[in-house]
C-alpha cells in the first residue's frame, strides 16, 4: 500500500460522535485522530471533516460501512455512502468503504485489557474504532484501492469484511 502517496483518513460514523484515525505518510501505521461531535439527528459534519483531512493532509479516506449481522445495509449506510461520496467530489482524493461491524467492540475490548475505563471516553473509543478501521483498510493494501468509485469498494466483498482481518 505504500505505494499510494499521503495520509489516509479513516472516518466512523456515529450517531453522537464521528471517530477518526489517520495512517502515516507511508500507510503502514494506523493512529487515532480524535473525533467530531455530532449533533443528533443531523448529516455528519461534513464542513469538520475536510477540515480535519486538510489539516492532517489527507490524501484519501476510508469510511466504515455499518453492516448488519447478515452484512445488508442499515439505515445508516446510506448516510455513510453518501459522505464517501461527498468527500470524493470536495477533495478529489479517493474514498472507499470498509465493513465496520466489530470495531467499537474491539476499540472497547482493547480498553478493557488495558484495564481501562471508558467512563468519560466515548470520544476515545470511537477514534479507537477508527483506528480499528484503518488497519484494516491497511491490511487490505493495494486491493482496496484497486476499485475506482466508493460503492464498488470491497465492502461486500467477503475478503473485506471486519471479522476477515
Amino acid at each position: 500500500m505504500s505505494s499510494l502517496p499521503g495520509r489516509i483518513l479513516a472516518i466512523d460514523i456515529g450517531d453522537r460522535r464521528v471517530g477518526l484515525a489517520m495512517s502515516d505518510p507511508s500507510r503502514m501505521i494506523a493512529q487515532p485522530a480524535g473525533f467530531i461531535e455530532r449533533r443528533a439527528g443531523k448529516r455528519p459534519p461534513l464542513t469538520a471533516l475536510l477540515a480535519k483531512a486538510a489539516e492532517v493532509g489527507a490524501t484519501a479516506f476510508v469510511v466504515g460501512l455499518p453492516l448488519d449481522e447478515a452484512g445488508d445495509d442499515t439505515p445508516r449506510a446510506l448516510e455513510a455512502r453518501r459522505l464517501a461520496h461527498e468527500l470524493e467530489v470536495r477533495t478529489g482524493h479517493p474514498a472507499r468503504m470498509l465493513d465496520e461491524r466489530f470495531t467499537t467492540s474491539a476499540a472497547l475490548r482493547a480498553v478493557k485489557a488495558m484495564e481501562g475505563s471508558t467512563r468519560g471516553r466515548k470520544g476515545d473509543v470511537d477514534a479507537l474504532a477508527a483506528t480499528v478501521l484503518l488497519e484494516q483498510a491497511l491490511a487490505h493494501g493495494a486491493r482496496l484501492w484497486a476499485s475506482t468509485a466508493h460503492d464498488d469498494a470491497p465492502a461486500a466483498a467477503p475478503s473485506a469484511r471486519a471479522e476477515d482481518a
